[in-house]
C-alpha cells in the first residue's frame, strides 16, 4: 500500500509553530496580555505564529489531516494559553506537553490516536528530538527557522517516498 498523506501531524511549539521574542515559552513573563493585535508577555517579548502557519493548520483542516502538538516545556499552562491566545486550540486534536522525552509524547499520541508511527509526520526545531522520533519510524522534519510552507511541503513530499 503506498502511503501518500500522513494520518497525524504532529508540530513542537517553540521555533516550529511560534517564535516567542526569540526564546521559549517557558523563559516568558506572564501574565500575557494583548496590545494592538500583537500578544506579549510582560517583558513585552512578541509571541507570534510564524507567518504560514495558518496556511498550514488550513491546508491540514482541508485535506482532513489530524494535527497534533508535543512540547517539551517546563511551563504546560502558559504553552496551553498561548495555544488558545493565538486562537489555535481547536486545530489539534491531541495536545502532549509537558517535560518528558518525545518518545513518550509519542506513544502516548500514538494510544490516543490510534495511529502508527508509521503513519505520522513530525515537524521540530530540535535535532535531538528528530533523531529520537525517527528512531520509532515517524517520518521526521527538521525545522531550522520557523516552519514554512515550503518546508511542510517538503516534509508532505519525504512522507509520501516509499
Amino acid at each position: 500500500m503506498t502511503r501518500t498523506v500522513p494520518r497525524l501531524i504532529v508540530f513542537d511549539l517553540d521555533f516550529t509553530l511560534w517564535d516567542c521574542g526569540g526564546t521559549w515559552c517557558d523563559c516568558l513573563t506572564p501574565p500575557f496580555r494583548q496590545s494592538d493585535a500583537r500578544l506579549l508577555d510582560c517583558g513585552d517579548r512578541h509571541i507570534r505564529l510564524y507567518d504560514d502557519v495558518l496556511w498550514i493548520l488550513d491546508h491540514c483542516d482541508q485535506h482532513s489531516i489530524t494535527m497534533a502538538v508535543a512540547s517539551r516545556t517546563e511551563q504546560p499552562p502558559w504553552a496551553r494559553e498561548l495555544i488558545g491566545l493565538l486562537g489555535i486550540t481547536e486545530r489539534f486534536a491531541h495536545a502532549e506537553i509537558y517535560p518528558s522525552s518525545k518518545l513518550k509524547h509519542f506513544a502516548s499520541l500514538s494510544q490516543q490516536s490510534g495511529v502508527a508511527y508509521d503513519e505520522m509526520l513530525f515537524f521540530d526545531d530540535e535535532m535531538r528530538n528528530i533523531r529520537e522520533v525517527s528512531s520509532l519510524g515517524v517520518t521526521s522534519v527538521f525545522v531550522e527557522t520557523g516552519m514554512s510552507r515550503k518546508l511542510f511541503e517538503h516534509g508532505m513530499a519525504r512522507f509520501a517516498q516509499p
